[in-house]
């Protein structure tokens, strides 16, 4: 296994994703802003994302980085596993990559999340997010747009965008420094079992 930042490589994936995206939900029960194949490939070619893939080049995980308000703000979106490889912890490497490289190209952004899955809480915990109110993220109109699509989203307008079923978490640069140097080890360990590269 390996995850890697996106590139033109990886935009035959697209497709697959965004199916895989809207079933999970659909599964789970739970909202999702959903996003076109062309959304997902340019966010590859921009490089502001992660791919994880096994041996054999089947896709296995993605995630992506989107700013806002100016850069003052960063999110990290669209956390999806393959069904075939659920349960392994892939998600939680996804979540480390995308925060490295998140942090290496908006060092000083607040870093956010919207989410409804205990699973990406507690790895946004990890990583230091707190739960904050929907006021302390961004107010840039773009990205609200981009919840039109959830299922939730009469939800979000009738309490006038203060809250929602979502979660909110905040990480900002003045909370104590990411431990890169503790990703690296753990990603060192973890290649006994997969092959993480840049």
């Amino acid at each position: 296994m390996k995850i890697e930042i996106s590139s033109e490589k990886h935009l035959h994936y697209a497709e697959e994703i965004k199916q895989e995206m809207a079933d999970s939900a659909l599964k789970r029960g739970t909202g999702i802003a959903q996003r076109t194949v062309e959304f997902l490939r340019y966010k590859m070619l921009e490089g502001n994302a992660v791919v994880a893939t096994d041996d054999d080049g089947c896709w296995a995980g993605f995630c992506y980085l989107s700013s806002w308000s100016d850069g003052e703000y960063v999110a990290n979106s669209g956390m999806i596993v393959s069904p075939n490889f659920r349960n392994r912890g892939l998600a939680k490497m996804m979540k480390d990559k995308i925060f490295e490289l998140s942090r290496a190209k908006y060092p000083d952004a607040k870093m956010f999340s919207l989410t409804t899955g205990l699973a990406i809480m507690k790895i946004n915990s990890d990583l230091g997010y707190k739960p904050v109110t929907y006021s302390e993220i961004t107010k840039d109109e773009t990205f609200w747009e981009g919840c039109k699509s959830c299922v939730n989203y009469k939800v979000l307008q009738s309490k006038n965008r203060e809250n929602c079923l979502c979660t909110a978490m905040l990480y900002t640069s003045k909370q104590e420094a990411f431990p890169f140097n503790t990703i690296t080890e753990k990603n060192t360990k973890n290649e006994e079992k997969c092959s993480i590269g840049v």
